[in-house]
């Protein structure tokens, strides 16, 4: 059992770890996502045209660090009530080798597969 709650506990601290990088990181890209300012004076169509494109780019870069950051929120819970490691699908145990790979992933290949 002692082992096993060592894993558990690497697992909880590369979610928490991830967590806070992707923070930091969704904190220091904010000013990318702010609103483009249209001013027709201070520069040209074209200029625009590219600033509109870069804070497309930096909205949907932060859904899908939200999204991440959902994901490891659930896998945190999990954790929280001991079932972590098991698919929320078919409630199967999720390969260890899965979870090496991405300790925030939800369903077991099976599952995964499926959908």
């Amino acid at each position: 059992m002692c082992a096993k709650r060592n894993g558990i506990e690497a697992y909880k601290t590369r979610l928490v770890e991830r967590q806070q990088q992707i923070w930091q990181v969704s904190s220091d890209s904010a000013d990318g996502r702010q609103t483009v300012e249209l001013d027709q004076t201070s520069s040209g169509r074209l200029t625009r045209v590219g600033a509109l494109q870069s804070q497309a780019l930096a909205q949907e870069t932060d859904r899908r660090r939200q999204a991440e950051l959902k994901r490891i929120d659930s896998a945190l819970a999990r954790l929280d009530d001991g079932e972590f490691g098991f698919c929320v699908i078919c409630g199967e145990q999720i390969g260890i080798e899965r979870l090496n790979m991405d300790p925030a992933v939800p369903t077991c290949i099976d599952c995964a597969s499926k959908r």
